[in-house]
């Protein structure tokens, strides 16, 4: 629990303070050693026999005329939870009218790690610079966009609110996109070489716009359900209720919650229903110019080689789209929220944190079986509505662009 404390010492401060506050602490001795960094902010380590962790924050009041110093003392036990301040498993979903002294306890975690980092409050994004004085995140986050910051293609991918959400919230973000959209190319390209043989070199053309779009479908898959950051400004207050509603929703429905942020379960349905509708229009979109190219290709065919013209038919292109559609918005929907949502986030991130490495490669490992179970399903579903023949699946598996 984060215990507060408000002390006002001289201005002339001591090098060293020994403290004995038992009622803190397991341990009775506490050392203090506080290093100045600017005229108006100090920052102090604070260090003890068990090694635990312990934020302080603390600044000048420049309007006092006898210079006091007023500074906050905060567990580092304070959030409770994960590394990124949350309110641990279950989510924030339990208030217990505590949401002022949670917000407060974020700020001063937040003011602590900007003068770890020598930085001032101006240097942040408008973004950032909002929700630090809102308490909305808590001081872990601003770490973590601060290591994120040293890189040039993160700080610049950054620049994009909907990707510096993400990055904050999970630091393997890009990795995982990067794992679903090679999976992707690589089981698009096996497919389509199975289908076309010879042909495949000839019809290059074809075959790169069917991959292209399997891309694109398995980057939204990824980047639509994954948890985030919440940074966007307050809705408009002329809004309608369904809109306040809709944007009051988390982007993945299963995401931890950062402390003083939470969720309703209604509000966590909404995220599916949100989410379901986009990747409604993203499948039956990808779908759509999916048939219409495999039709081209099927009635060049037929032109060419008239031998054919009863062996293989036509792909219907309105009802496949959105039956696609449909299938995306939800088993892939679903699929994808459970996998970022509760298994990423909530078992393996907890467990594997500081194992980035073998993390990233058990990611790998359920995303690749995810991606196989998706395909699957697929063909079980367009059989069992019956776009596909349970003979021709394997024919027009170009149709389904991803899973």
């Amino acid at each position: 629990m984060a215990i507060s404390t408000t002390l006002n010492l001289s201005p002339t401060l001591p090098r060293s303070l020994c403290s004995n506050h038992s009622s803190c602490f397991s341990t009775p001795s506490i050392s203090l050693s506080p290093t100045p960094t600017k005229t108006t902010l100090l920052s102090l380590s604070l260090i003890h026999t068990q090694n635990r962790t312990v934020f302080l924050a603390f600044s000048t009041n420049a309007a006092s005329t006898n210079s006091n110093i007023n500074y906050n003392l905060a567990s580092g036990g304070g959030s409770g939870g994960n590394e990124n301040g949350s309110g641990g498993g279950g989510g924030g979903d339990n208030n217990d009218g505590n949401d002022d002294n949670n917000k407060k306890n974020n700020k001063d975690e937040a003011l602590m790690a900007l003068a770890e980092a020598s930085r001032s409050l101006e240097s942040l994004p408008k973004d950032l610079k909002a929700a630090v004085k809102d308490g909305r995140i808590p001081g872990s986050i601003l770490l973590r966009y601060f290591e994120l910051e040293k890189s040039s293609f993160l700080s610049w991918l950054m620049k994009f609110g909907g990707f510096k959400e993400r990055l904050l919230a999970d630091d393997l973000f890009l990795a995982k996109v990067f794992i679903e959209c090679g999976v992707g190319l690589f089981t698009k390209t096996a497919a389509e070489y199975s289908r076309r043989k010879e042909n495949f070199f000839n019809e290059l053309e074809i075959v790169f716009a069917d991959v292209v779009m399997a891309i694109i479908a398995d980057f939204m898959l990824v980047y639509l359900p994954a948890p985030t950051v919440s940074l966007g400004p307050p809705i408009a207050a002329t809004a309608g209720r369904l809109a306040k509603f809709l944007y009051s929703c988390p982007d993945n429905a299963f995401q931890v919650a950062l402390r003083g942020t939470s969720y309703s379960l209604l509000q966590r349905i909404g995220a599916i229903v949100r989410n379901g509708a986009k990747l409604f229009a993203v499948g039956t979109t990808s779908s759509l110019v999916g048939t219409v190219v495999t039709n081209a290709m099927i009635n060049a065919r037929k032109a060419v080689d008239h031998s054919v013209e009863d062996e293989v038919e036509n792909v219907p292109v309105l009802s496949t789209s959105v039956a696609y559609g449909v299938y995306m918005a939800v088993s892939s929907n679903l699929r994808y929220q459970v996998l970022a949502g509760v298994i990423e986030q909530r078992m393996l991130e907890p467990l594997l944190h500081r194992h980035k490495l073998f993390l990233s490669a058990i990611c790998f490992a359920v995303r690749t079986g995810n991606t196989f179970l998706g395909s699957l399903l697929w063909v079980d579903y367009a059989r069992w509505i019956g776009i596909q023949k349970a003979h021709d699946v394997e024919s027009q598996v170009g149709t389904s662009v991803t899973c």
